[in-house]
């Protein structure tokens, strides 16, 4: 995949294109359902598969008091993007210029100009240009003498459930620490990547070594907990089982910052000092809790690795 980092810097002769608007924080099912949709009128009509996304929230700058954590970084968007076979994404730097630009002065110079665009898909609730006055209706109003057609995808829903797919509803569950559920908006599995650093190696002292991320991870961290999870470590391709813990490790009252930390099952002699892993959650074990003593502490260790043992290995079977 193509990453345009500038209208400028889409060659003359690009296009035409299928172009795909939108966040696209997280990449969850209902982004999905847009991209492959975008996928299959690119096919039809022989153009090029695009998504034009932003390098930062729009709220960040309109009403940053406003603006949510994302859900993932702009690297990790654009690596999700990367893996859903598109032939290009261009990101936008959301500045003021960019705000203040009037919907049709994003369509002509942006979509027409640079992206030759001969079909647009966005969601129902999309708005673009200054003071977000740009719709799909306009969109639609402004096709038939630009060349292009609009696709407007529906929302998604998870079987059941009444609620439409949106980051929001992510960043929620996220933060009760429900990755199972996250795991079912998203369309994949929780994950965090970062480089494995020097902690203070307590865990290594009471039996149980981590392998502890930097503080700067790639995406939205869970509630404070134990997680049964997988270690893929990027350095060797191995991909391990692990019970994950978040937060301050408040029994002993000396972490500062949450931290996640990650104790592969049955490796403990493995060195993974400065290798670049990621980190999966798969089930919430339980919250954090401060212990009195360290023999206390140690016993529900022992149970959570148990616990996190048992539950990987049926989900491995299924």
């Amino acid at each position: 995949m193509i990453v345009f980092r500038d209208p400028s810097e889409v060659p003359a002769d690009f296009g035409p294109s299928a172009v795909a608007i939108g966040k696209f924080d997280g990449l969850h099912a209902g982004h999905r359902a847009v991209i492959e949709r975008l996928k299959a009128d690119a096919a039809a009509s022989g153009a090029r598969a695009v998504a034009v996304t932003f390098d930062r929230n729009p709220l960040a700058l309109l009403r940053p008091e406003l603006c949510p954590e994302n859900v993932v970084s702009v690297d990790r968007k654009l690596e999700l993007l990367s893996e859903l076979d598109l032939d290009a994404t261009l990101l936008l730097t959301f500045d003021q210029e960019l705000a203040s630009q009037t919907p049709e002065a994003f369509v002509d110079d942006i979509l027409v100009g640079s992206l030759h665009v001969s079909t647009v898909l966005v969601g129902q609730d999309f708005r673009f240009g200054h003071r977000g006055a740009g719709t799909p209706d306009l969109l639609r109003e402004l096709g038939p003498d630009r060349g292009f057609t609009v696709d407007v995808v529906d929302d998604v829903y998870i079987e059941g459930i009444e609620r439409r797919v949106s980051s929001s509803w992510i960043r929620e569950l996220l933060s009760e620490g429900d990755v199972a559920a996250a795991a079912k908006v998203l369309g994949r599995p929780v994950d965090v990547r970062g480089e494995v650093v020097h902690g203070l190696k307590r865990g290594r002292e009471l039996g149980f070594p981590t392998a502890n991320l930097a503080e700067t991870v790639d995406a939205f961290v869970p509630a404070d907990g134990v997680y049964a999870g997988w270690l893929h470590d990027h350095d060797t391709g191995i991909r391990y089982p692990a019970a994950v813990s978040v937060g301050t490790n408040p029994t002993f009252d000396d972490v500062l910052v949450r931290q996640v930390e990650a104790h592969v099952l049955d490796e403990d002699a493995l060195d993974l000092y400065g290798h670049d892993v990621t980190v999966e959650f798969t089930e919430r074990l339980r919250g954090m809790v401060a212990f009195e003593g360290i023999d206390a502490l140690m016993a529900q260790m022992g149970a959570d690795v148990d616990s996190a043992r048992a539950l990987l290995a049926s989900d491995a079977l299924e």
